[in-house]
């Protein structure tokens, strides 16, 4: 049993024990701060309502907001996040990637899908379309799309620009796409929200969203946080009421 510790670099408070057993990665994380939620082993076969926020992060800002959105699975109880990154796709001279990461979240696999009662979905924008890395890996889940792995789950989006009209809700909605071909239901953000009236910066309906600036260091805006974890909410919500009707 070998056991590596990860540290996220962005906030060190962070610490992430990966274990490798039985040629099965089992993940906790052990977050000291209590206003965090806790993100646990998915495998550990309780009754838990276990959200997989799936991400891809280039400079943080959209790890930054998958933080935000886990702090809104918190808020529902008996339901956790777990955090997942996509493996990183260059040309074929490039180093292998490693089968750990060195920094963030573990990278996802098909058990994670298979394993979450949620998804919810998180990749910078890159000419208005999802990342290579989320791209290449959505598409590796063709075994899940004819098992019907994800069918009837609760599914929501949220994206990363670096300027106001950066094709952010493009974005959001052709990631909602191969959702909507593995059947899942789409969770947006209602207006009921008050932010998405207020905001100056992201948020929109079809997910959450933050403007990053030009630089890409623009930390998230009070009311980005605010869209965010309330887009966690509601797939959490969502997925313990239809587990609890199952």
């Amino acid at each position: 049993m070998n056991a590596v510790v990860v540290e996220p670099s962005f906030a060190s408070r962070f610490v992430a024990v990966a274990v490798t057993h039985y040629r099965r990665r089992y993940v906790t994380v052990l977050v000291i701060d209590a206003i965090i939620p806790q993100l646990t082993d998915p495998y550990s076969g309780d009754m838990t309502t276990k959200i997989l926020v799936l991400h891809d992060s280039n400079s943080g800002n959209t790890e930054r907001m998958a933080l935000q959105v886990a702090r809104g699975v918190g808020r529902v109880d008996g339901a956790e996040a777990f955090l997942r990154g996509t493996p990183p796709v260059g040309a074929l001279d490039a180093p292998r990637v490693d089968a750990v990461p060195d920094t963030g979240a573990p990278y996802a696999t098909l058990a994670d899908l298979a394993n979450c009662d949620g998804l919810v979905l998180g990749s910078p924008t890159h000419f208005g379309n999802m990342t290579a890395s989320m791209k290449h890996f959505i598409d590796g889940t063709t075994t899940c799309w004819l098992a019907g792995t994800l069918a009837g789950k609760p599914a929501a989006v949220f994206t990363s620009t670096g300027s106001m009209h950066g094709g952010q809700e493009a974005t959001l909605l052709t990631m909602m796409v191969p959702l909507l071909h593995h059947g899942m239901l789409i969770v947006g953000l209602p207006y009921s929200n008050p932010g998405l009236m207020q905001t100056s910066r992201g948020g929109t309906p079809y997910g959450a969203s933050h403007v990053s600036g030009e630089a890409g260091d623009a930390p998230l805006a009070s009311v980005e946080e605010t869209l965010c974890r309330a887009l966690g909410e509601r797939v959490a919500t969502l997925a313990d009421r239809l587990a609890a009707s199952a």
